[in-house]
């Protein structure tokens, strides 16, 4: 695909084909939700479609970087475009022409691994998590957070959670919008267990291997067996939702996901 269209705009399924290289699972409900926590603003056409010009697609490409690379927040991320937008906006920043620049579409971004943050804001990412910060950065409360020890989706090391709580708990968070409790989410943890006994039976052959590079080794196909059963899960979950008929279009429906579009406008501002 080529940079950009002629027409000078993508619409959302074009942006999808896009970001699925390196977002296996973007979809058309993620990219709503972040534009409904006011994290990127598409233009509208006239008949209220979603249009993304390439700056768009870029924003959100940081966006989702940050998500995955750093386990940031939302809310630190919409903070760091935040000062983005503004700077872009200030009188020094403005086009040639004496236009403002348009709110919302940043011209550069900084690299998500090395973004603009305070020292204060990154270290959860980076580092264990007391209790108080996991429910601070992922913005849950204290019962949440001992429901989901109580079913066994997040565990401490003496006093600190791993690295990977903080994306647990930040889904949890979100699902309770849906009404999900805890304890609806034991299948997950107990999918999830199933498939990563599978994939450490896949590397315990090269981990028994005599050489200093049988580990890395060993991570590097643990994390490419991990990809590939997260691409399957999602496909098998997908197909089960065609066929209740409650999917928003296939990959094999080019414009399925406009159609998708079209339903949600209920209610969007031209």
């Amino acid at each position: 695909m080529s940079v950009q269209p002629a027409r000078g705009y993508f619409g959302i399924s074009e942006v999808l084909a896009q970001l699925r290289a390196d977002f296996a699972d973007i979809s058309v409900s993620k990219i709503r939700f972040l534009e409904t926590e006011g994290l990127i603003t598409p233009a509208r056409s006239p008949a209220g479609y979603r249009r993304f010009c390439a700056a768009d697609v870029h924003r959100l490409k940081y966006i989702l970087a940050a998500q995955r690379d750093q386990y940031l927040p939302l809310r630190v991320i919409k903070d760091r475009l935040a000062r983005l937008d503004q700077a872009e906006t200030a009188p020094h920043a403005r086009p040639s022409d004496g236009r403002p620049a348009s709110k919302g579409r940043p011209v550069t971004f900084p690299p998500a691994d090395h973004g603009s943050a305070t020292p204060a804001a990154a270290a959860p990412a980076a580092t264990a998590l007391t209790r108080r910060e996991l429910i601070d950065a992922a913005g849950m409360s204290e019962a949440l957070l001992t429901e989901l020890e109580t079913f066994g989706l997040l565990r401490r090391v003496g006093r600190h959670y791993g690295s990977d709580a903080l994306q647990v708990a930040q889904a949890a968070v979100a699902l309770t919008a849906y009404g999900v409790e805890a304890r609806h989410l034991r299948a997950v943890r107990a999918a999830a267990e199933r498939e990563t006994t599978m994939i450490e039976s896949l590397v315990a052959p090269i981990l028994r291997q005599r050489g200093a590079g049988a580990r890395e080794l060993a991570g590097r196909t643990a994390g490419e067996l991990s990809a590939l059963v997260l691409r399957l899960h999602g496909a098998l979950v997908d197909g089960a939702l065609a066929e209740a008929g409650l999917a928003e279009g296939g990959l094999g429906q080019p414009h399925a996901d406009e159609a998708a579009d079209r339903r949600g406008m209920q209610g969007a501002s031209a």
